[in-house]
């Protein structure tokens, strides 16, 4: 007697499984932002390299490739070591002054005294302050007549023409600009601060260790976190530096205060070097890309995580 064969079928596997209605969803919130990267950053990153490799004079109406002379220019360029050196000093005096200052305001801030948010309100105003505004109002303090020479000449001071004269233009510009941002870093500052578990501060004390000890040893490390991101956003920000330029000084005395984007627009939109202009800019997104990441490596040594 022959056996009956079983035929057992299977039911079609669903397609909208959970799994894939998932996959969908994130791809749906995480769709914004990556059209965003892709249309606002890593297609005008590749025109800007495109033109680099071109001539593009707008007046004459000329797009010519002309393959790495701009690169083979930028190399041979004698204005670049000044601007270079300019855009350092910059860079550097805004880092040092504007995290030192916003470390030292937090720190008074993070007191329980009276009137304390009065203070904090004060110091982070200028960050909401119109950038164009906020510069405009010191270059009139900054004038050799302006206000700032008539407080030093009642003590019996003659205060120097601050803008014209090279040794003090940078230095005022990198005032300026301190004075704008530091309210910013002190917020991220406070922030860290007030995260710091005070027992650490009350077993460091019964140990007999000095304020000094215990900010070295409790504090510091505790908010190495926000000091690694600070770093990072405030060397960003003095690379990007354009306004205070414009308004203030225009670059001058000589080229003393001409940082990397002025001297880049100075080129693009200026003299009309479109594409001189592009690989300046490249030049630019490396020197940030580098410092960056050096950054970001330090993390490793510098940074502590509690977990």
């Amino acid at each position: 007697m022959s056996q009956a064969s079983h035929i057992v079928a299977k039911s079609p596997r669903a397609f909208w499984t959970i799994k894939r209605r998932d996959q969908v969803a994130g791809t749906l919130f995480i769709a914004p932002q990556l059209i965003g990267i892709i249309v606002f950053v890593l297609i005008p990153l590749g025109l800007v390299f495109w033109y680099s490799l071109h001539e593009w004079n707008v007046l004459a109406n000329s797009f010519k490739f002309v393959g790495s002379a701009n690169y083979k220019m930028l190399l041979a360029d004698p204005a670049l070591p000044e601007v270079l050196t300019a855009t350092g000093i910059f860079s550097a005096g805004l880092v040092i002054f504007n995290m030192s200052l916003a470390l030292l305001i937090a720190v008074l801030l993070n007191q329980k005294l009276w009137g304390i948010v009065v203070f904090r309100t004060l110091f982070f105003s200028p960050v909401v302050v119109s950038l164009v505004a906020w510069t405009i109002v010191w270059s009139f303090l900054l004038q050799n007549n302006g206000g700032i020479n008539a407080v030093l000449q009642t003590m019996g001071i003659e205060g120097p023409n601050w803008l014209r004269n090279p040794g003090t233009a940078m230095f005022s510009i990198i005032v300026v600009q301190v004075f704008k941002n530091v309210g910013l870093n002190m917020i991220l500052f406070l922030a860290a601060l007030q995260g710091v578990p005070k027992e650490l501060y009350e077993a460091a004390r019964v140990d007999g260790a000095s304020a000094f000890k215990q900010f070295r040893r409790i504090t510091l490390p505790l908010i190495s976190p926000t000091i690694l991101l600070t770093s990072i956003i405030t060397i960003v920000g003095s690379l990007q530096v354009f306004a205070q330029i414009a308004v203030l000084t225009q670059g001058g005395p000589g080229m003393s205060t001409t940082v990397l984007v002025y001297y880049l627009y100075q080129q693009a939109f200026q003299f009309h070097f479109f594409g001189y202009g592009a690989t300046l800019s490249i030049m630019l997104f490396i020197i940030v890309a580098v410092l960056t990441f050096a950054q970001w490596q330090l993390r490793k040594r510098i940074v502590f995580y509690e977990n």
